[in-house]
């Protein structure tokens, strides 16, 4: 129920960009509302504690940036642990390094020196006879070869956007990391890890001592809430602000199969990518593993928590995850943003707001832009 009181701001959406503006606007003596549609802060970072492990309910969250000052603000609501991505790709069983470096490439081809490898790579992008990359196939090969794209690339690819490499543009592999080093750090970033308690422990001390309404809807009350609040900064899906007038823009969905295992390790990594497309589900992720198997007193636990992640086109009424970024979507998001740059009222922001496949250092640093811009005008 929407009541009298009336608000500097309402923020719709308690995630990463909700949460550093709503931090913000009350440390500038602004009065707050958050209000979030799910049951539960930190949208799709939440993580839940089962069996001692702290769970990440929407998929694997890794925090990294080499952006000094949004490692340093994120550093005031959590200590963070040294986990470091080395995620583990399996093809029809046979295990390969992830990101691709010389361990991939020595599996792959036998090679021992960078210069093999290089070699071997050059050898097969010139097989293709790719020299401007049109699409994310040509992209893949002119990086790593015909061999590491059809085992390691292609399968995991098309399962997770659900179409055709050669229908994908080039853009979207180019974080694609690849290495002629032995180094399995899979981000390369200079700041990276865990918060020690969770997330959701994170996003609730950046939203401490400021009113926050789960399990409440906005676009269903929207006239109420304007009614209450001098400005918005809405979070959600800027189509679905607007009705879908001009037609719904196209994300990927990602359903969750989590089980508890009454064993202390299922597949000793924290997440192993499945690359071929004959198995249904993308990856694998154990949860235990991003706080090193142990409990908040350093612990070994007993069991472990398995999630199965299965991508899927979105439909209305699921979690919209990943933006397709084509060029039909990014023409018909440019026509939306023309309509949200006549709400003076409301500012739009954060993954579903923007559009955009963000990572979460990316998230805060366009939150405390925006908080630099809105707060100090």
């Amino acid at each position: 129920m929407v009541n009298e009181m009336k608000y500097d701001y309402l923020i719709v959406g308690a995630g990463l960009y909700g949460a550093v503006f709503a931090h913000e606007a009350n440390l500038a003596g602004k009065s707050v509302l958050v209000i979030d549609q799910r049951p539960h802060i930190a949208g799709n970072v939440y993580t839940e504690e089962i069996e001692g492990i702290h769970v990440h309910q929407y998929g694997a969250h890794i925090f990294h940036t080499n952006n000094r000052d949004v490692w340093d603000y994120v550093a005031q609501f959590s200590e963070f642990n040294r986990f470091t991505n080395s995620p583990v790709a399996n093809y029809k069983g046979e295990l390969y390094s992830l990101p691709f470096n010389m361990y991939t490439f020595n599996k792959m081809w036998g090679v021992i020196t960078p210069e093999e490898a290089m070699a071997k790579i050059e050898e097969q992008k010139k097989a293709a006879c790719i020299t401007d990359p049109k699409n994310l196939e040509e992209q893949a090969i002119s990086l790593v070869g015909q061999d590491v794209y059809e085992m390691l690339i292609k399968g995991y690819t098309e399962k997770q956007w659900g179409r055709d490499c050669k229908e994908l543009p080039p853009f979207i592999i180019k974080r694609l990391p690849v290495r002629l080093t032995f180094d399995n750090n899979y981000f390369n970033a200079l700041y990276q890890g865990i918060p020690v308690g969770g997330y959701t422990r994170m996003v609730e001390r950046m939203l401490n001592g400021i009113e926050v309404r789960t399990g409440t809807e906005y676009l269903s009350n929207r006239i109420a809430y304007e009614s209450i609040a001098d400005k918005i900064i809405y979070t959600g899906a800027i189509d679905a602000y607007f009705g879908y007038c001009e037609g719904p823009l196209q994300y990927r969905s990602v359903r969750f199969e989590t089980e508890i295992l009454n064993k202390p390790n299922f597949q000793g990594n924290a997440v192993v990518n499945y690359t071929d497309k004959d198995t249904a589900w993308t990856r694998i992720i154990e949860h235990k593993w991003f706080e090193f198997g142990k409990d908040a007193k350093g612990n070994d636990l007993p069991k472990t928590v398995v999630s199965r992640e299965y991508s899927s086109e979105w439909k209305t009424g699921e979690e919209a995850y990943y933006p397709v970024n084509d060029a039909k979507n990014v023409s018909l998001y440019e026509r939306y943003k023309s309509l949200s740059e006549k709400e003076k009222k409301v500012i739009f922001g954060g993954r579903l707001g923007a559009y955009q496949y963000y990572d979460m250092d990316a998230v805060i640093a366009s939150a405390l832009e925006m908080c630099k811009n809105e707060l100090n005008s």
